[in-house]
């Protein structure tokens, strides 16, 4: 199976379940379901956040591309819950991380989430042929709790039979190999389960995007004894469930939770057979477009591993014969769109343009996709659940559903859960699904979370900067996503670590790259003040509203937010290492349109006394060489008389 950024990849589930909260109550209070989350009477949960890989800038272009498939003592499980968030967006980085801390004390990793792989392994200090990745590489000479896993009949041994080692091939052509070890793994301060001893892998090899990625390695959600869920659910320590919640198009997020919770209303099932395929699937039956099922044999949604769910896929891909009837479907309900160019010329897209940057419109464009599962329950899946945006041409979207080469198993990846708590409830064979706004139930999981780490302090500064992403202003975001408020200008504060008179030559090319990281136009942003503090400077920006528009629709707030706060605005080395430290939101100006465009105005009736002046000034002046002394006069002309000059 591909693994999680390509065109040939399986699935990619985050959890985002802070907005569940929300909907879980019938008279919509966010409570019962929160209760779940944390903790409140609920049994056997652990909720983890998935943390945000950020993607070398150099493969934002391929990534989501060609993702491989990848393939802790006893405590109480009603109370054993952990929280995490996830920080990612499909589109950019093709993957979803959580941050998972291995040792005595503990080092910390950046992980994908991964339902299709069984193995959890981070960059070994040893590892002669790792990439670059995003944290420090795992030292196991630095953790007094770490222990080499010694041969066994159960593992394949090194050639000095001394140790066990793993290795996993991916469809993608990347590869991971090391050893494997045992130590404490925790997942963060949020948690209130006690860190565990699992085993995991050491690499000390790896190539293909797994070289290349910037996340430091994978978390396996998949069955196997290695697997983090089946380590877990050995030790009674959750029960053998975990959800996966993806946020949207335009913000990314979301939540993952580890351990049985009690379903929100509404939620609906597919079964999925273990004796199946070693992936968790489901039993899809049909797919209907605009309410009209595709003309197929239900037995093509069956063949070889059947449909697989997995979280490690960024994209969908169908068996060929489907894949052109859900294709022809599609593009027969979309007269009034233009075809275009895919953004990549390596890939033929199919690609529209003219739809409008506003995602929460784009039902009344693209027609509702349902897949039907085999008890006859349905799941309605958004354009945002088979579409992503053309990264070139704004207002345009490329179909991400793709052709799965010859092989006759249907993979459907992240981008068809986004905004959907997907609940893989193994111990009853199942899988739910409930739709939701993942990034909203994110924020709200984590604003019940425990205090985050203190934040860290620049030595001889007073400015106090989080290393975590910066929080937001929870009621904020709320109004904004109800459409209760209006944004008419996103402030930010960044610090830099590098002087201001440095900067003062690069501030324009500043601007640029912030733009282009927010994906806004440059003139939308601008630089406001800046302050020196010792180590470094602190910058005020603002982004305004593209245009002559007064305000953002809350789709694009929310994702240049989402962009901020997820730390995706990547500088180049020679602007340093950058913090955010606060942002805010502020609603349209109210002044009048005379004040809001006085400057525009002044200097227009300024240009225009100018060109009076000068038109009466040439006017004038023509008019006096006509009437100099050398001009012809009338003979009946009055002429002033003139004294005569002494000869």
């Amino acid at each position: 199976m591909a693994r999680a950024r390509d065109r040939v990849a399986p699935l990619s589930f985050l959890p985002g379940l802070l907005f569940l909260a929300s909907l879980a109550a019938g008279d919509g209070s966010p409570e019962p379901f929160l209760q779940t989350l944390t903790g409140g009477g609920v049994p056997s949960a652990m909720v983890l956040p998935l943390v945000l890989s950020y993607a070398n800038s150099s493969r934002r272009s391929n990534v989501g591309r060609r993702f491989g498939r990848r393939q802790l003592q006893r405590e109480d499980p009603s109370t054993a819950t952990a929280r995490m968030r996830l920080y990612d967006d499909l589109l950019t980085n093709g993957y979803y991380t959580t941050r998972l801390y291995i040792g005595t004390p503990p080092q910390k990793f950046a992980l994908i989430v991964d339902s299709g792989s069984t193995v959890t392994y981070v960059p070994c200090s040893s590892c002669e042929q790792c990439g670059n990745h995003q944290d420090p590489r795992f030292q196991p000479d630095m953790s007094s709790t770490y222990d080499p896993l010694k041969c066994n009949v159960d593992c394949t041994c090194d050639k000095e039979n001394m140790q066990c080692l793993y290795e996993r091939q991916y469809a993608e052509m990347s590869s991971s190999s090391g050893l494997l070890g045992v130590d404490f793994i925790s997942f963060g301060k949020e948690s209130a389960l006690k860190p565990q001893r699992a085993t995991f892998g050491c690499e000390t090899s790896e190539s293909g995007d797994l070289f290349s990625q910037h996340a430091d390695g994978i978390m396996g959600l998949g069955r196997g004894q290695l697997s983090i869920m089946d380590q877990l659910v050995d030790k009674g320590v959750i029960s053998d469930s975990f959800s996966l919640c993806y946020g949207g198009m335009d913000i990314g997020g979301g939540a993952m939770v580890l351990g049985g919770i009690t379903p929100p209303h509404g939620m609906i099932y597919a079964r999925s057979n273990p004796g199946r395929s070693p992936y968790y699937n489901i039993d899809l039956k049909e797919i209907h477009v605009a309410g009209k099922p595709l003309r197929l044999n239900s037995k093509i949604f069956n063949g070889n591993h059947g449909t697989v769910l997995d979280s490690g896929t960024t994209y969908a891909y169908l068996p060929e014969e489907a894949f052109r009837a859900f294709r022809d479907a599609i593009m027969s309900k979309l007269h009034s769109l233009k075809q275009i160019r895919g953004p990549d010329p390596n890939y033929k897209d199919i690609c529209f343009s003219g739809a409008g940057s506003d995602v929460s419109e784009l039902s009344k464009t693209f027609p509702e996709v349902e897949m039907v599962f085999g008890n006859g329950q349905k799941l309605s899946l958004s354009p945002e659940n088979y579409l992503f945006r053309h990264s070139k041409v704004r207002g345009a979207y490329c179909l991400g559903v793709f052709q799965n080469g010859k092989d006759p198993t249907t993979l459907l990846g992240g981008i068809v859960v986004r905004n959907t708590l997907v609940t893989y409830d193994r111990q009853n064979e199942r899988i739910g699904f409930w739709k939701t706004n993942c990034s909203v139930l994110s924020e709200r999981l984590h604003s019940n979370e425990a205090p985050a780490p203190a934040p860290s302090v620049f030595s001889g500064s007073n400015l106090s900067i989080e290393e975590s992403p910066a929080p937001s202003p929870i009621g904020l975001v709320d109004s904004v996503l109800a459409g209760q408020f209006r944004v008419g200008v996103i402030t930010f504060d960044m610090f830099l670590n590098i002087s201001f008179v440095d900067l003062v030559p690069h501030i324009k090319e500043l601007a640029e790259l912030i733009a282009n990281e927010l994906e806004v136009a440059s003139d939308q942003v601008h630089f406001m003040n800046n302050t020196d503090n010792g180590n470094g400077t602190l910058i005020r920006w603002a982004i305004f509203p593209e245009g002559s528009s007064s305000s953002f629709s809350n789709s694009t707030a929310m994702g240049i937010i989402s962009r901020l706060t997820e730390h995706r605005v990547r500088l180049p080395e020679n602007f340093g290492s950058y913090k955010l430290v606060e942002w805010n939101l502020e609603p349209p100006s109210r002044r009048s349109w005379w004040k809001r465009h006085l400057v525009a105005v002044a200097i227009g009736v300024s240009v225009l006394l100018l060109l009076s002046f000068s038109t009466f000034l040439v006017w004038y002046m023509r008019r006096r060489r006509i009437r100099g002394p050398g001009a012809y006069r009338s003979v009946d002309d009055a002429v002033p008389e003139q004294e005569l000059q002494p000869m």
